[in-house]
């Protein structure tokens, strides 16, 4: 088969999508990952088969212009449900997203993903959930396609409770931002929307299922497995802590693209420095700059390879990332997550609440106190362990993007032309 991937040009989003990309190509199938040009370098990086389509977008730069507004009522997207939501709510919140985020995502790129497909016809288009140019594509040339996910699926779940307010509406009340989205542009190839283009034929989910939201769309789990880029193991990581490992970092995708971190990273690394504890701090250079002074316990790097590093880690502290997230979930560790109502990070940091594998705190209440007291819980209390163990045991029972192949094969032989 001919497989296409296609994702926005965020690195976050396509180092999800190696894994199975390689394991697909490895079954013998042709593989191609297409995204705006500014990605091109990091997808040759992964050994992958780059095509830039489009133009870039400049999401990055909208959002860091508005970083203090990110986090209100017509962006949260938290709390996906029924009852939390009126029509003209849920129906604002689809507005705002689709004008400044989808439409900025993939305006810019969608035709000439859809002249490419044309001219390479894949048999199957996996795509990121924010990336609809995906879908579009597939539509167009009659590819079968799927969404994988990387995150707690709001999305999705939003769009029920959506489509669940629009069918209370008088015919004269009803409007669809997505449909009249998408509706358009697929009406430019003689094609029309329905639902498929907002949430896949099929979703292939690295989430594992006791902490995904409850969905009635078909779905295919797959272990997560990271993957960091190119990277090497420090010397330093070959020996054993002599004290619990707290290991800190500010997100570089984060802080890519919102232009820095929500978290008060120098309060934090002062009152971690306190602590009977070592730390390992993932900072860039500017945030180093706004130190006062490294602690002596604190060994402050720019980049090591989180896969390499979490194994030897008590906790994890961090913004709500789903490379952070889901390989602290892979090598058993519990999570601190001080972060914002924004994306699925909440939801992210709820979900490890509940199972009894982590803290979420609000980046603004976390106090000096509140985040000694919080590490010293998850280091001292061994429920949190116990819990953070059963969800990496149950990421190691998910089939692996290996053992998916034959499933991904049936699908498209199911859902193609």
């Amino acid at each position: 088969m001919r497989i296409l991937f296609a994702t926005v040009s965020e690195k976050s989003h396509l180092f999800t999508m190696v894994p199975l990309a390689w394991s697909l190509a490895a079954a013998g199938h042709e593989v191609h990952v297409a995204s705006n040009p500014a990605l091109t370098a990091s997808i040759k990086s992964t050994g992958l088969t780059a095509v830039p389509v489009g133009k870039d977008h400049n999401l990055h730069e909208m959002l860091t212009e508005n970083r203090d507004s990110l986090e209100n009522p017509l962006s949260d997207w938290s709390t996906p449900e029924l009852d939390r939501h009126s029509w003209e709510q849920v129906l604002m919140k689809f507005k705002v997203s689709v004008m400044f985020a989808y439409q900025t995502y993939n305006d810019c790129m969608v035709h000439e993903l859809v002249d490419y497909a044309r001219h390479w016809q894949p048999d199957l288009v996996i795509w990121d959930p924010v990336t609809y140019a995906g879908p579009v594509a597939a539509r167009v040339v009659g590819a079968a396609h799927a969404r994988l996910l990387w995150c707690i699926d709001i999305y999705a779940k939003m769009r029920e409770v959506f489509l669940a307010r629009l069918a209370e509406q008088p015919e004269e009340r009803r409007e669809d931002p997505m449909a009249d989205w998408l509706g358009g542009i697929l009406g430019r190839y003689g094609h029309t929307f329905d639902e498929e283009v907002v949430v896949g034929q099929w979703t292939i989910d690295q989430i594992p299922t006791s902490l995904q939201l409850p969905l009635s769309l078909r779905r295919v789990p797959v272990r997560y497995l990271p993957h960091n880029g190119p990277s090497e193991i420090p010397d330093w990581l070959r020996e054993a802590p002599e004290r619990p490992r707290v290991v800190l970092t500010s997100g570089v995708s984060a802080r890519a693209a919102l232009g820095g971190t929500f978290m008060p990273v120098a309060d934090m690394i002062n009152t971690l420095g306190s602590m009977d504890i070592d730390v390992v701090a993932a900072l860039p250079p500017e945030e180093v700059e706004a130190l006062e002074k490294v602690p002596a316990n604190t060994r402050i790097v720019d980049f090591v390879p989180l896969h390499a590093l979490l194994p030897g880690a008590s906790v994890l502290i961090h913004h709500g990332g789903f490379g952070s997230w889901g390989t602290a979930l892979v090598n058993g560790v519990p999570q601190l997550i001080p972060t914002i109502r924004y994306a699925d990070w909440w939801n992210k940091g709820t979900s490890l609440h509940e199972a009894g594998a982590g803290l979420v705190v609000h980046a603004s209440e976390l106090t000096a106190e509140v985040l000694r007291e919080s590490v010293e819980r998850l280091v001292e209390d061994a429920s949190y362990r116990e819990a953070a163990e059963r969800l990496r045991e149950e990421n190691q029972r998910t089939p692996t993007p290996h053992d998916v192949v034959p499933v991904i094969e049936e699908l498209t032989a199911e859902h193609g032309r």
